[in-house]
């Protein structure tokens, strides 16, 4: 079989024939789907068959958005999911429950972190790491430890996780390695060929790319061999080897919870992830030249993995082939200078979402942190004179101006 590239392969792998000759997946927008007979149906419900039932289980557009970002991951499967929220809900509690504990690093999104604090009152308890190194994660590890979980480029932080070493060390203790790649996508790092076990994303962002569906997904790989006596609930789906993760989860949490994804949603994705490619290549390039020029200027601090000032620059210029994400963060010295800077900026809105086609910017103390404690705000790498900035497709010169004068405008 032939191995396309990245763009090519979102474009025309595993082509399916459509009716009417069309190019686009269809948007099977059906609550339920009709069977020629009893038996066949029966067979569905009752794992012996392929098919369709019931949209809230699984949908033909639905499925084509599944298969694809399987392909690009380079994962066995994938559940997609209502949201990002939805998806990491679902692949946790697939394997977790009362008295489990979860090995994080702190330099998660805020909706995680309140995620955590949520699965404190069901028993399962989260053990933070300053830094996402191999040895801080094994120091935590405790008898009833049962994931460890990070972002690739912690959102916004922007520290980045050794995969491939923390995947070494998570698989020492017969744990697997759970990693959020919302922020770089598989366009620019594949964590499941790097040793992860379990791959989610919030495909609101990067994958959909035009902000207009929310949903997520979870990807799992082939190679973890998961302990039945340390995940009992896998016991029954044991028959199913590789595949035991993904039907303990359809069969029970993902249906039962009923965070599907709806098929216009899907399609939404479907449309917008043939440009995944084009899109990050030009902003992580955005990203680079803003975040150089931005450092040159005086008043405010720069962080952004290209930089070489970056505590992570050489990891993620080792482990992201010289690209380093859309996503940088400045320090402007108060609150009051960072919403100055965003009411001046004239190019970008100022909204709550990242990887759309245009820059978008935010003060994230006072928005999308704003529940957390001080301490897992600072921890998180959320200060009050922070902005963070998700850099778009826009010609770099105008978003260089522009920063400039808002920046130069507070001064």
């Amino acid at each position: 079989m032939t191995e396309y590239g990245f763009n090519t392969t979102l474009l025309h792998g595993g082509k399916d024939a459509y009716p009417f000759g069309a190019t686009m997946t269809p948007i099977y927008q059906s609550s339920a789907f009709a069977h020629a007979t009893a038996e066949e149906l029966e067979k569905i419900f009752d794992n012996k068959a392929m098919g369709f039932s019931y949209t809230r289980i699984n949908n033909p557009t639905v499925d084509a958005f599944e298969k694809k970002i399987t392909k690009l991951e380079r994962g066995l499967a994938s559940v997609a999911c209502a949201s990002g929220m939805a998806a990491l809900s679902n692949a946790m509690l697939n394997i977790l429950q009362s008295g489990d504990e979860v090995v994080a690093c702190t330099g998660l999104y805020g909706g995680t972190i309140e995620l955590f604090e949520d699965l404190e009152t069901f028993g399962i308890h989260v053990r933070y790491v300053r830094d996402a190194t191999p040895e801080a994660f094994e120091a935590e590890v405790t008898e009833h430890t049962r994931l460890f979980f990070a972002e690739t480029i912690g959102n916004p932080r922007l520290d980045v996780t050794d995969v491939a070493a923390v995947a070494e060390a998570a698989h020492r203790h017969g744990i697997p390695l759970m990693i959020d790649n919302t922020v770089t996508t598989s366009y620019l790092i594949r964590p499941l060929e790097l040793g992860a076990d379990i791959v989610v994303n919030s495909a609101s962002k990067y994958i959909n790319g035009n902000s207009d569906s929310i949903s997520g997904i979870l990807t799992i790989g082939s190679k973890f061999k998961w302990d039945l006596e340390r995940y009992p609930g896998l016991k029954p789906y044991q028959k199913f080897g590789p595949m035991a993760y993904i039907a303990k989860l359809r069969n029970g949490l993902f249906r039962n919870l009923g965070a599907c994804l709806a098929p216009q949603n899907a399609f939404l994705n479907l449309v917008g992830i043939e440009t995944l490619g084009l899109r990050m290549e030009r902003q992580c390039s955005n990203a680079l030249e803003l975040a150089e020029f931005l450092d040159t200027l005086d008043g405010i601090t720069v962080n952004y993995p290209g930089l070489s000032s970056s505590p992570y620059h050489e990891l993620a210029d080792r482990q992201l082939g010289g690209r380093y994400g859309a996503i940088l963060t400045l320090r402007t010295g108060s609150k009051k200078k960072a919403f100055a800077i965003l009411n001046a900026l004239k190019i970008p809105y100022i909204l709550s979402n990242i990887g759309d086609t245009k820059t978008l910017v935010i003060h994230p103390a006072s928005t999308i942190s704003l529940h957390l404690s001080e301490e897992e705000r600072v921890a998180a790498g959320v200060y009050e004179d922070l902005i963070r900035v998700s850099v778009g497709i826009e010609d770099v010169e105008d978003l260089k101006l522009d920063f400039k004068q808002a920046i130069g405008g507070t001064q």
